[in-house]
Protein backbone atom coordinates (compact mmCIF):
# COMPACT_ATOMS: atom_id res chain seq x y z
CA UNK A 1 0.00 0.00 0.00
CA UNK A 2 2.46 2.19 0.92
CA UNK A 3 4.66 1.63 -2.73
CA UNK A 4 1.42 2.11 -4.25
CA UNK A 5 0.80 5.86 -2.26
CA UNK A 6 4.36 6.96 -3.79
CA UNK A 7 4.02 5.50 -7.24
CA UNK A 8 0.65 8.49 -7.48
CA UNK A 9 2.78 10.99 -5.71
CA UNK A 10 5.89 10.73 -8.39
CA UNK A 11 3.11 10.77 -10.97
CA UNK A 12 1.80 13.71 -10.05
CA UNK A 13 4.77 15.18 -9.05
CA UNK A 14 6.26 14.15 -13.10
CA UNK A 15 2.86 15.71 -14.50
CA UNK A 16 3.37 19.16 -12.88
CA UNK A 17 6.77 19.35 -14.42
CA UNK A 18 6.00 18.53 -18.17
CA UNK A 19 3.21 21.16 -17.69
CA UNK A 20 5.28 23.95 -16.52
CA UNK A 21 7.89 23.12 -19.17
CA UNK A 22 4.67 23.04 -22.24
CA UNK A 23 3.82 26.45 -20.45
CA UNK A 24 7.02 27.97 -20.87
CA UNK A 25 7.94 26.81 -24.39
CA UNK A 26 3.76 28.25 -25.86
CA UNK A 27 3.64 31.16 -27.03
CA UNK A 28 1.86 34.70 -25.64
CA UNK A 29 -1.90 34.12 -25.79
CA UNK A 30 -2.51 37.60 -27.46
CA UNK A 31 0.68 37.42 -29.57
CA UNK A 32 2.45 39.98 -28.47
CA UNK A 33 5.41 40.17 -25.86
CA UNK A 34 5.04 42.51 -22.57
CA UNK A 35 5.30 46.04 -23.61
CA UNK A 36 8.67 47.44 -22.49
CA UNK A 37 8.53 51.06 -24.72
CA UNK A 38 6.11 53.43 -25.48
CA UNK A 39 5.54 55.30 -28.18
CA UNK A 40 4.00 58.58 -28.66
CA UNK A 41 3.82 61.66 -30.95
CA UNK A 42 2.49 65.66 -31.01
CA UNK A 43 0.37 64.93 -34.11
CA UNK A 44 -1.80 61.88 -34.16
CA UNK A 45 -4.11 63.19 -36.77
CA UNK A 46 -3.37 65.02 -39.95
CA UNK A 47 -4.93 66.13 -43.67
CA UNK A 48 -3.59 67.36 -46.82
CA UNK A 49 -4.40 67.71 -50.20
CA UNK A 50 -3.29 65.09 -53.20
CA UNK A 51 0.76 65.43 -53.41
CA UNK A 52 1.40 66.77 -50.56
CA UNK A 53 3.38 64.75 -47.61
CA UNK A 54 2.79 64.89 -44.07
CA UNK A 55 5.38 64.23 -41.49
CA UNK A 56 4.53 62.52 -38.10
CA UNK A 57 7.99 62.77 -35.71
CA UNK A 58 7.48 59.63 -33.18
CA UNK A 59 9.64 59.47 -29.64
CA UNK A 60 10.18 56.31 -28.51
CA UNK A 61 10.80 55.69 -24.48
CA UNK A 62 12.36 52.66 -23.12
CA UNK A 63 10.49 51.64 -19.44
CA UNK A 64 13.00 49.22 -18.62
CA UNK A 65 15.53 50.42 -16.93
CA UNK A 66 18.40 48.01 -17.21
CA UNK A 67 18.93 47.19 -20.74
CA UNK A 68 18.55 48.39 -24.61
CA UNK A 69 15.76 47.68 -26.99
CA UNK A 70 16.52 47.34 -30.69
CA UNK A 71 13.40 47.70 -32.89
CA UNK A 72 12.30 47.18 -36.35
CA UNK A 73 9.58 50.01 -37.27
CA UNK A 74 7.09 48.92 -39.99
CA UNK A 75 3.56 49.76 -41.16
CA UNK A 76 0.97 47.34 -42.22
CA UNK A 77 -0.89 49.22 -44.67
CA UNK A 78 -1.73 47.56 -48.37
CA UNK A 79 2.14 46.34 -49.47
CA UNK A 80 5.50 45.43 -48.11
CA UNK A 81 6.41 49.09 -49.34
CA UNK A 82 3.68 50.56 -47.25
CA UNK A 83 1.95 52.21 -50.05
CA UNK A 84 -1.58 51.77 -51.32
CA UNK A 85 -4.09 53.89 -53.63
CA UNK A 86 -4.24 56.43 -51.24
CA UNK A 87 -0.53 57.03 -49.58
CA UNK A 88 2.93 55.80 -49.40
CA UNK A 89 4.62 56.08 -45.70
CA UNK A 90 8.78 55.58 -45.43
CA UNK A 91 9.59 55.23 -41.79
CA UNK A 92 13.33 56.70 -40.95
CA UNK A 93 14.88 55.25 -39.55
CA UNK A 94 13.48 51.78 -40.09
CA UNK A 95 15.58 50.43 -37.43
CA UNK A 96 16.36 52.05 -34.44
CA UNK A 97 18.48 50.90 -30.67
CA UNK A 98 16.78 52.12 -27.48
CA UNK A 99 19.40 52.68 -24.43
CA UNK A 100 18.16 51.67 -21.19
CA UNK A 101 15.27 54.25 -19.65
CA UNK A 102 16.42 56.38 -22.92
CA UNK A 103 14.25 58.00 -25.55
CA UNK A 104 14.67 58.38 -29.59
CA UNK A 105 12.92 59.67 -32.30
CA UNK A 106 11.99 58.24 -36.12
CA UNK A 107 9.86 60.19 -38.47
CA UNK A 108 7.40 58.67 -40.79
CA UNK A 109 6.91 60.56 -43.69
CA UNK A 110 3.40 59.56 -44.98
CA UNK A 111 3.64 61.12 -48.79
CA UNK A 112 -0.15 61.47 -49.89
CA UNK A 113 -0.77 59.81 -53.98
CA UNK A 114 -1.78 62.30 -56.88
CA UNK A 115 -4.57 60.66 -57.50
CA UNK A 116 -5.67 59.76 -54.07
CA UNK A 117 -9.57 60.72 -53.63
CA UNK A 118 -10.63 63.95 -51.79
CA UNK A 119 -12.65 63.30 -48.94
CA UNK A 120 -10.84 59.71 -48.10
CA UNK A 121 -8.68 58.77 -44.69
CA UNK A 122 -5.85 56.85 -44.18
CA UNK A 123 -5.14 54.53 -40.70
CA UNK A 124 -1.90 53.80 -40.56
CA UNK A 125 -0.76 51.28 -37.58
CA UNK A 126 3.04 51.35 -37.34
CA UNK A 127 4.00 48.54 -35.69
CA UNK A 128 7.56 48.03 -33.07
CA UNK A 129 9.08 44.60 -33.42
CA UNK A 130 11.92 43.74 -30.66
CA UNK A 131 13.08 40.64 -32.74
CA UNK A 132 10.72 38.26 -30.20
CA UNK A 133 7.45 39.85 -31.45
CA UNK A 134 5.29 43.29 -31.62
CA UNK A 135 6.04 45.32 -28.65
CA UNK A 136 3.93 48.26 -29.32
CA UNK A 137 2.03 49.59 -31.98
CA UNK A 138 0.78 53.35 -32.66
CA UNK A 139 -1.99 54.88 -34.86
CA UNK A 140 -1.72 57.43 -37.06
CA UNK A 141 -4.44 59.32 -39.55
CA UNK A 142 -4.49 60.97 -42.55
CA UNK A 143 -7.30 62.59 -44.24
CA UNK A 144 -7.13 63.77 -47.80
CA UNK A 145 -8.50 67.66 -48.88
CA UNK A 146 -9.54 69.16 -51.42
CA UNK A 147 -8.17 72.40 -52.89
CA UNK A 148 -8.62 75.31 -50.44
CA UNK A 149 -11.75 78.12 -51.35
CA UNK A 150 -10.24 80.66 -54.23
CA UNK A 151 -7.13 78.16 -55.00
CA UNK A 152 -8.70 78.16 -58.62
CA UNK A 153 -7.80 81.63 -59.42
CA UNK A 154 -4.69 82.73 -57.25
CA UNK A 155 -1.27 81.32 -56.68
CA UNK A 156 -0.77 78.26 -53.82
CA UNK A 157 2.80 77.68 -52.37
CA UNK A 158 3.41 74.74 -50.41
CA UNK A 159 6.34 72.84 -49.34
CA UNK A 160 5.80 69.58 -51.06
CA UNK A 161 9.08 67.81 -49.36
CA UNK A 162 11.90 68.89 -47.44
CA UNK A 163 15.33 66.45 -46.10
CA UNK A 164 18.29 67.53 -44.49
CA UNK A 165 21.70 66.08 -45.52
CA UNK A 166 22.07 64.08 -42.22
CA UNK A 167 20.35 61.30 -40.63
CA UNK A 168 19.96 63.87 -37.22
CA UNK A 169 20.78 67.41 -37.02
CA UNK A 170 23.90 67.03 -34.57
CA UNK A 171 24.63 69.72 -32.10
CA UNK A 172 27.00 72.15 -33.04
CA UNK A 173 27.38 71.25 -36.77
CA UNK A 174 26.11 73.02 -39.76
CA UNK A 175 23.13 71.13 -41.66
CA UNK A 176 21.81 71.76 -44.93
CA UNK A 177 17.96 72.39 -45.50
CA UNK A 178 16.48 71.01 -49.00
CA UNK A 179 12.83 71.64 -49.64
CA UNK A 180 10.31 71.99 -53.01
CA UNK A 181 8.07 74.86 -52.79
CA UNK A 182 5.32 73.74 -55.23
CA UNK A 183 2.57 76.04 -56.52
CA UNK A 184 -0.56 73.90 -56.44
CA UNK A 185 -2.38 77.33 -57.72
CA UNK A 186 -3.85 77.51 -60.96
CA UNK A 187 -2.28 81.05 -61.24
CA UNK A 188 1.60 82.28 -61.81
CA UNK A 189 3.19 83.53 -58.29
CA UNK A 190 5.17 86.19 -58.46
CA UNK A 191 7.86 88.25 -56.00
CA UNK A 192 8.49 85.15 -53.90
CA UNK A 193 10.35 84.94 -51.13
CA UNK A 194 11.25 82.43 -47.96
CA UNK A 195 12.06 83.38 -44.95
CA UNK A 196 13.24 80.73 -42.05
CA UNK A 197 13.38 80.60 -38.38
CA UNK A 198 13.21 78.22 -35.50
CA UNK A 199 14.78 78.29 -32.11
CA UNK A 200 18.24 76.78 -31.74
CA UNK A 201 18.79 76.75 -35.54
CA UNK A 202 20.70 79.87 -36.90
CA UNK A 203 20.46 80.26 -41.28
CA UNK A 204 24.11 80.87 -42.43
CA UNK A 205 24.95 82.34 -45.40
CA UNK A 206 21.95 84.81 -46.06
CA UNK A 207 20.64 85.70 -43.05
CA UNK A 208 17.95 83.21 -43.33
CA UNK A 209 15.76 85.20 -46.07
CA UNK A 210 15.66 83.74 -50.06
CA UNK A 211 14.49 85.44 -53.22
CA UNK A 212 12.85 83.02 -55.31
CA UNK A 213 11.77 82.93 -59.30
CA UNK A 214 8.33 83.33 -60.58
CA UNK A 215 6.51 79.85 -59.72
CA UNK A 216 4.08 78.45 -62.96
CA UNK A 217 0.91 77.21 -61.53
CA UNK A 218 -0.70 74.05 -61.62
CA UNK A 219 2.53 72.24 -60.13
CA UNK A 220 5.67 74.55 -60.86
CA UNK A 221 8.73 73.72 -58.44
CA UNK A 222 11.02 75.40 -57.41
CA UNK A 223 13.69 73.83 -54.70
CA UNK A 224 15.74 75.40 -52.23
CA UNK A 225 18.45 74.66 -50.18
CA UNK A 226 19.36 76.70 -46.73
CA UNK A 227 22.66 76.25 -44.01
CA UNK A 228 21.39 75.95 -40.30
CA UNK A 229 23.94 75.75 -37.59
CA UNK A 230 22.37 74.03 -34.83
CA UNK A 231 23.26 75.42 -31.37
CA UNK A 232 22.91 73.87 -28.21
CA UNK A 233 20.20 75.09 -26.81
CA UNK A 234 18.83 71.78 -28.85
CA UNK A 235 21.17 69.60 -26.60
CA UNK A 236 18.87 66.36 -25.39
CA UNK A 237 16.12 68.02 -27.53
CA UNK A 238 15.10 64.67 -29.95
CA UNK A 239 12.76 66.83 -31.90
CA UNK A 240 13.13 70.15 -33.47
CA UNK A 241 11.09 72.60 -35.60
CA UNK A 242 12.47 75.10 -38.39
CA UNK A 243 9.41 77.75 -39.24
CA UNK A 244 8.84 78.55 -42.82
CA UNK A 245 7.49 81.49 -43.88
CA UNK A 246 6.57 82.25 -47.95
CA UNK A 247 5.45 85.43 -49.22
CA UNK A 248 4.15 86.10 -52.87
CA UNK A 249 1.77 88.28 -54.98
CA UNK A 250 -0.40 87.14 -57.91
CA UNK A 251 -0.60 88.61 -61.39
CA UNK A 252 -3.03 91.57 -59.60
CA UNK A 253 -0.49 92.68 -56.89
CA UNK A 254 -2.59 90.84 -53.96
CA UNK A 255 -0.24 89.49 -51.34
CA UNK A 256 -0.30 85.86 -49.50
CA UNK A 257 1.12 84.46 -46.50
CA UNK A 258 1.41 80.95 -46.00
CA UNK A 259 3.72 79.47 -42.63
CA UNK A 260 4.89 76.00 -42.62
CA UNK A 261 6.91 74.35 -39.08
CA UNK A 262 9.10 71.67 -40.69
CA UNK A 263 9.99 68.77 -38.14
CA UNK A 264 13.82 67.89 -38.03
CA UNK A 265 15.24 64.78 -35.99
CA UNK A 266 18.09 66.56 -33.58
CA UNK A 267 20.67 64.45 -31.65
CA UNK A 268 23.41 66.33 -29.34
CA UNK A 269 26.26 63.39 -30.93
CA UNK A 270 28.25 63.20 -26.95
CA UNK A 271 26.45 60.19 -25.73
CA UNK A 272 28.21 57.06 -25.74
CA UNK A 273 26.95 55.10 -23.29
CA UNK A 274 23.90 53.04 -22.99
CA UNK A 275 22.44 55.53 -20.71
CA UNK A 276 21.97 59.38 -21.64
CA UNK A 277 23.07 61.51 -18.96
CA UNK A 278 21.86 64.62 -18.90
CA UNK A 279 24.27 67.31 -19.62
CA UNK A 280 24.59 70.10 -16.49
CA UNK A 281 25.61 73.37 -16.94
CA UNK A 282 27.98 74.49 -14.04
CA UNK A 283 28.14 78.47 -14.40
CA UNK A 284 28.12 81.67 -11.92
CA UNK A 285 24.72 83.33 -12.23
CA UNK A 286 25.01 86.70 -10.59
CA UNK A 287 21.21 88.66 -9.34
CA UNK A 288 20.67 91.64 -8.36
CA UNK A 289 18.40 90.61 -5.06
CA UNK A 290 17.09 94.35 -3.98
CA UNK A 291 17.96 97.99 -4.25
CA UNK A 292 17.65 100.57 -2.74
CA UNK A 293 18.46 104.73 -2.67
CA UNK A 294 19.23 106.67 0.48
CA UNK A 295 16.98 109.70 -0.84
CA UNK A 296 13.13 108.63 -1.26
CA UNK A 297 11.52 110.11 -3.53
CA UNK A 298 13.75 110.87 -6.75
CA UNK A 299 13.12 113.85 -8.59
CA UNK A 300 14.54 115.93 -11.19
CA UNK A 301 17.97 117.07 -9.95
CA UNK A 302 18.13 114.71 -6.90
CA UNK A 303 22.02 113.27 -6.21
CA UNK A 304 21.14 110.29 -4.93
CA UNK A 305 23.54 106.85 -3.71
CA UNK A 306 22.06 103.75 -5.45
CA UNK A 307 22.76 100.85 -3.08
CA UNK A 308 22.74 97.62 -5.24
CA UNK A 309 22.76 93.68 -3.20
CA UNK A 310 23.72 91.03 -5.45
CA UNK A 311 24.25 87.57 -5.18
CA UNK A 312 25.75 84.24 -6.86
CA UNK A 313 23.26 81.90 -7.29
CA UNK A 314 24.85 80.14 -9.58
CA UNK A 315 27.26 76.86 -8.85
CA UNK A 316 30.71 77.91 -9.14
CA UNK A 317 32.36 81.36 -8.51
CA UNK A 318 32.22 84.28 -10.31
CA UNK A 319 36.11 85.97 -11.18
CA UNK A 320 36.40 89.58 -12.03
CA UNK A 321 33.36 90.95 -11.88
CA UNK A 322 32.47 93.75 -13.57
CA UNK A 323 29.27 95.85 -12.98
CA UNK A 324 28.49 98.45 -16.33
CA UNK A 325 25.77 100.73 -15.25
CA UNK A 326 23.15 101.18 -17.78
CA UNK A 327 23.86 98.04 -19.47
CA UNK A 328 25.77 97.66 -22.86
CA UNK A 329 28.20 95.10 -22.42
CA UNK A 330 27.18 92.87 -24.88
CA UNK A 331 31.06 92.16 -25.98
CA UNK A 332 34.17 91.69 -23.93
CA UNK A 333 37.58 91.10 -24.48
CA UNK A 334 39.36 87.86 -23.50
CA UNK A 335 39.94 89.28 -19.85
CA UNK A 336 36.16 89.48 -19.58
CA UNK A 337 36.36 93.66 -19.79
CA UNK A 338 33.22 95.20 -21.57
CA UNK A 339 34.39 96.86 -24.76
CA UNK A 340 35.13 100.65 -25.32
CA UNK A 341 31.33 102.29 -26.95
CA UNK A 342 28.93 99.82 -25.86
CA UNK A 343 26.03 102.31 -25.66
CA UNK A 344 25.00 102.68 -22.55
CA UNK A 345 21.57 104.05 -21.40
CA UNK A 346 21.95 107.29 -19.03
CA UNK A 347 19.42 109.42 -20.31
CA UNK A 348 17.74 109.48 -17.61
CA UNK A 349 20.26 108.71 -14.00
CA UNK A 350 24.20 109.66 -14.42
CA UNK A 351 26.63 108.85 -12.30
CA UNK A 352 28.90 111.34 -10.23
CA UNK A 353 32.32 111.41 -9.14
CA UNK A 354 33.42 108.16 -11.57
CA UNK A 355 32.47 106.48 -14.67
CA UNK A 356 29.73 104.14 -15.18
CA UNK A 357 32.19 100.81 -14.87
CA UNK A 358 32.41 99.46 -11.46
CA UNK A 359 34.86 97.06 -9.87
CA UNK A 360 33.50 94.55 -8.09
CA UNK A 361 35.89 91.68 -7.80
CA UNK A 362 35.19 87.71 -7.45
CA UNK A 363 32.31 86.74 -5.91
CA UNK A 364 32.21 83.59 -4.24
CA UNK A 365 29.32 81.02 -4.69
CA UNK A 366 26.56 82.17 -2.49
CA UNK A 367 27.99 84.93 -1.45
CA UNK A 368 26.34 88.91 -1.78
CA UNK A 369 27.84 91.89 -2.06
CA UNK A 370 26.86 95.28 -2.04
CA UNK A 371 27.73 97.72 -4.70
CA UNK A 372 27.40 101.66 -4.07
CA UNK A 373 27.03 104.44 -6.81
CA UNK A 374 26.16 107.94 -6.70
CA UNK A 375 24.13 109.11 -9.09
CA UNK A 376 21.83 112.22 -10.26
CA UNK A 377 18.52 112.71 -11.95
CA UNK A 378 18.06 114.83 -15.12
CA UNK A 379 16.34 117.61 -14.22
CA UNK A 380 14.74 116.99 -17.61
CA UNK A 381 13.42 113.77 -16.35
CA UNK A 382 9.57 114.01 -16.28
CA UNK A 383 7.87 111.92 -13.54
CA UNK A 384 7.32 108.28 -14.22
CA UNK A 385 9.13 104.32 -13.59
CA UNK A 386 12.29 104.47 -15.28
CA UNK A 387 14.25 101.30 -16.05
CA UNK A 388 17.72 101.25 -15.69
CA UNK A 389 20.06 98.38 -16.94
CA UNK A 390 23.05 96.78 -15.46
CA UNK A 391 25.74 94.41 -16.83
CA UNK A 392 27.69 91.78 -15.45
CA UNK A 393 30.33 90.55 -16.94
CA UNK A 394 32.73 88.08 -15.62
CA UNK A 395 34.60 84.87 -15.88
CA UNK A 396 34.29 81.56 -14.11
CA UNK A 397 37.10 79.38 -12.73
CA UNK A 398 37.72 77.64 -16.09
CA UNK A 399 38.42 81.21 -17.91
CA UNK A 400 34.62 81.33 -19.54
CA UNK A 401 33.57 84.53 -20.31
CA UNK A 402 29.98 85.54 -19.44
CA UNK A 403 27.78 88.37 -19.29
CA UNK A 404 24.67 88.73 -17.70
CA UNK A 405 22.18 91.88 -18.59
CA UNK A 406 19.57 92.89 -15.24
CA UNK A 407 16.85 95.98 -15.09
CA UNK A 408 15.93 97.13 -12.35
CA UNK A 409 13.35 100.15 -11.80
CA UNK A 410 13.35 103.24 -10.49
CA UNK A 411 10.55 105.83 -9.58
CA UNK A 412 10.84 109.95 -10.53
CA UNK A 413 8.49 112.11 -9.04
CA UNK A 414 7.14 115.78 -9.16
CA UNK A 415 6.44 116.47 -5.54
CA UNK A 416 5.30 120.31 -4.55
CA UNK A 417 7.48 123.02 -3.69
CA UNK A 418 5.48 124.80 -1.34
CA UNK A 419 6.00 127.06 1.77
CA UNK A 420 3.70 127.85 4.50
CA UNK A 421 4.27 131.93 6.48
CA UNK A 422 2.38 134.57 7.53
CA UNK A 423 1.52 136.92 5.10
CA UNK A 424 1.79 139.57 7.72
CA UNK A 425 2.85 140.06 11.28
CA UNK A 426 0.40 138.22 13.44
CA UNK A 427 1.36 140.78 16.63
CA UNK A 428 1.24 140.30 20.22
CA UNK A 429 -0.72 137.49 20.92
CA UNK A 430 -2.44 137.54 24.64
CA UNK A 431 -3.43 133.85 26.48
CA UNK A 432 -7.11 133.88 27.35
CA UNK A 433 -7.97 136.15 24.63
CA UNK A 434 -8.86 135.49 20.58
CA UNK A 435 -6.32 135.91 18.30
CA UNK A 436 -5.82 135.92 14.42
CA UNK A 437 -3.64 133.83 12.50
CA UNK A 438 -2.78 135.07 9.03
CA UNK A 439 -1.65 132.18 6.97
CA UNK A 440 -0.54 131.93 3.41
CA UNK A 441 0.46 129.07 0.99
CA UNK A 442 2.99 129.99 -1.90
CA UNK A 443 3.99 127.67 -4.56
CA UNK A 444 7.61 128.07 -5.19
CA UNK A 445 8.35 125.04 -8.21
CA UNK A 446 8.66 126.35 -11.76
CA UNK A 447 5.35 124.43 -12.38
CA UNK A 448 1.70 124.62 -11.33
CA UNK A 449 0.56 122.25 -8.72
CA UNK A 450 -2.83 121.04 -7.41
CA UNK A 451 -3.10 120.50 -3.28
CA UNK A 452 -6.41 119.48 -1.46
CA UNK A 453 -7.25 120.33 2.36
CA UNK A 454 -5.00 122.76 3.93
CA UNK A 455 -5.44 121.91 7.85
CA UNK A 456 -4.31 124.33 10.87
CA UNK A 457 -4.09 122.80 14.41
CA UNK A 458 -2.20 123.49 17.96
CA UNK A 459 -0.91 121.30 20.72
CA UNK A 460 -4.05 120.94 23.73
CA UNK A 461 -5.54 124.54 21.80
CA UNK A 462 -8.34 125.34 19.59
CA UNK A 463 -8.26 126.72 16.35
CA UNK A 464 -11.54 127.63 14.27
CA UNK A 465 -11.77 128.41 10.68
CA UNK A 466 -8.74 125.49 10.36
CA UNK A 467 -9.67 123.64 7.18
CA UNK A 468 -10.24 124.92 3.82
CA UNK A 469 -9.34 123.62 -0.04
CA UNK A 470 -6.34 125.59 -1.34
CA UNK A 471 -6.69 123.93 -5.42
CA UNK A 472 -4.59 125.11 -8.16
CA UNK A 473 -1.69 126.76 -7.57
CA UNK A 474 0.74 128.76 -10.99
CA UNK A 475 4.11 128.96 -10.17
CA UNK A 476 4.41 132.09 -7.58
CA UNK A 477 0.53 132.08 -6.45
CA UNK A 478 -0.19 131.69 -2.96
CA UNK A 479 -3.66 130.85 -0.96
CA UNK A 480 -4.52 132.94 2.52
CA UNK A 481 -6.45 131.75 5.33
CA UNK A 482 -7.62 133.66 8.30
CA UNK A 483 -7.30 131.37 11.37
CA UNK A 484 -8.61 131.89 14.95
CA UNK A 485 -7.17 131.05 18.00
CA UNK A 486 -7.76 131.45 21.56
CA UNK A 487 -4.59 129.96 23.81
CA UNK A 488 -5.00 129.21 27.23
CA UNK A 489 -1.10 129.77 28.56
CA UNK A 490 1.54 131.86 28.08
CA UNK A 491 4.76 130.75 26.31
CA UNK A 492 5.90 129.51 23.25
CA UNK A 493 3.11 127.90 20.61
CA UNK A 494 3.95 125.83 18.03
CA UNK A 495 1.44 125.50 14.84
CA UNK A 496 1.08 122.68 12.82
CA UNK A 497 -0.32 123.07 9.18
CA UNK A 498 -0.62 120.21 7.08
CA UNK A 499 -1.80 120.00 3.38
CA UNK A 500 -2.91 116.76 1.33
CA UNK A 501 -2.43 116.08 -2.21
CA UNK A 502 -1.72 112.83 -4.59
CA UNK A 503 1.32 112.38 -5.94
CA UNK A 504 2.00 111.64 -9.59
CA UNK A 505 1.52 108.03 -8.86
CA UNK A 506 -2.20 108.26 -7.69
CA UNK A 507 -1.36 108.09 -4.01
CA UNK A 508 -1.92 109.95 -1.18
CA UNK A 509 0.44 112.65 0.46
CA UNK A 510 0.84 115.38 2.71
CA UNK A 511 3.01 118.36 3.48
CA UNK A 512 3.56 119.47 6.83
CA UNK A 513 5.06 122.56 8.09
CA UNK A 514 5.23 124.47 11.56
CA UNK A 515 5.22 128.27 12.85
CA UNK A 516 6.31 129.31 15.89
CA UNK A 517 4.77 132.45 17.79
CA UNK A 518 5.00 133.85 21.75
CA UNK A 519 2.18 133.98 23.75
CA UNK A 520 1.64 137.14 26.16
CA UNK A 521 0.42 136.47 29.65
CA UNK A 522 -3.37 137.79 30.12
CA UNK A 523 -3.63 141.24 31.82
CA UNK A 524 -4.22 141.36 35.41
CA UNK A 525 -6.70 143.44 36.60
CA UNK A 526 -6.62 144.94 40.70
CA UNK A 527 -10.15 145.77 41.84
CA UNK A 528 -10.87 149.31 42.84
CA UNK A 529 -11.81 149.24 46.67
CA UNK A 530 -14.46 152.03 46.33
CA UNK A 531 -16.16 150.21 43.87
CA UNK A 532 -18.90 147.05 45.11
CA UNK A 533 -19.31 143.84 43.21
CA UNK A 534 -21.56 145.14 41.24
CA UNK A 535 -19.73 148.15 39.97
CA UNK A 536 -20.72 150.86 41.80
CA UNK A 537 -19.32 152.83 44.26
CA UNK A 538 -19.83 151.53 47.35
CA UNK A 539 -22.39 152.89 49.91
CA UNK A 540 -23.68 155.26 47.26
CA UNK A 541 -27.25 155.75 47.26
CA UNK A 542 -28.81 153.88 44.17
CA UNK A 543 -30.23 155.82 42.15
CA UNK A 544 -33.94 157.13 42.59
CA UNK A 545 -36.79 155.56 40.44
CA UNK A 546 -40.09 157.42 39.30
CA UNK A 547 -42.09 155.72 41.60
CA UNK A 548 -39.72 156.31 44.70
CA UNK A 549 -40.43 160.05 43.85
CA UNK A 550 -44.25 159.55 44.17
CA UNK A 551 -43.95 157.71 47.49
CA UNK A 552 -41.88 160.93 49.10
CA UNK A 553 -44.86 163.04 47.35
CA UNK A 554 -47.67 161.15 49.41
CA UNK A 555 -45.67 160.90 52.67
CA UNK A 556 -44.99 164.83 52.16
CA UNK A 557 -49.02 165.28 52.03
CA UNK A 558 -49.89 163.12 55.76
CA UNK A 559 -46.55 165.38 57.21
CA UNK A 560 -44.85 162.12 57.14
CA UNK A 561 -40.54 162.06 56.34
CA UNK A 562 -40.62 162.44 52.31
CA UNK A 563 -36.60 163.72 52.34
CA UNK A 564 -34.23 161.46 50.45
CA UNK A 565 -32.03 158.78 52.69
CA UNK A 566 -28.40 159.04 53.13
CA UNK A 567 -26.03 156.45 53.83
CA UNK A 568 -25.83 155.67 57.72
CA UNK A 569 -21.46 156.28 57.55
CA UNK A 570 -21.59 158.62 54.84
CA UNK A 571 -20.16 161.42 57.56
CA UNK A 572 -23.12 163.74 55.96
CA UNK A 573 -25.93 164.99 58.64
CA UNK A 574 -29.42 164.90 57.03
CA UNK A 575 -30.70 166.74 59.87
CA UNK A 576 -31.61 170.36 59.49
CA UNK A 577 -30.53 172.95 62.13
CA UNK A 578 -33.57 175.20 63.61
CA UNK A 579 -34.36 177.39 66.57
CA UNK A 580 -35.34 176.02 70.19
CA UNK A 581 -38.83 175.31 70.44
CA UNK A 582 -39.81 175.71 66.54
CA UNK A 583 -41.03 172.46 64.90
CA UNK A 584 -40.18 172.10 61.15
CA UNK A 585 -42.85 170.39 58.72
CA UNK A 586 -42.59 168.80 55.72
CA UNK A 587 -43.02 170.47 52.43
CA UNK A 588 -46.84 169.55 51.11
CA UNK A 589 -45.37 168.19 47.64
Amino acid sequence: MKNHSKKIISIVIMASLILAVVGLALPNATGIAATSISPTTSAIEQSGQPGATLYFPITITNNDSTAPVALTVTCDIATASCSNATAQTTISPSSVTIAASSTGTIMVSVAIQSNAVIGTSEILSIRFNDGGGEVSTISLIVHVTGVAVGASDRPQLNISSYSIDAKYAKVGTVITLTGVLENRGTTMSYNNNISFEGEGFFPQGNGGVQYIQNISPSGGKWTFTQKFMVGDVLDYVETGVIKATVAYLDAAGKAYTDTFSLSIPVTSGIRTGATATPKTTSRPKLVITENTTDINPLQPGSIFELNLKVKNLGTTDAKNVIMVLGGGANSVNEQGTPQPGSGAELTNFAPLGSSNIVVVGDVAQGAEVTIKQKLVVNVTTVPGAYTLKTSFAYTDPSAKNFVDDQVITLLVYQLPQVEVSFYRDPGMMTAGMPNTLPLQVTNLGKKSTVLGNMTVTANGVDVTNNTALVGALDPGGYFTLDSEIMPAMEGPLEITVTINYTDDFNQAREISQTLNVEVMPAPVFTPDPNMGPDGLPIDQPATETFWSKVGRFFKGLFGLDSGVKEPANSGISTEVPVDSGTIIYGGKG
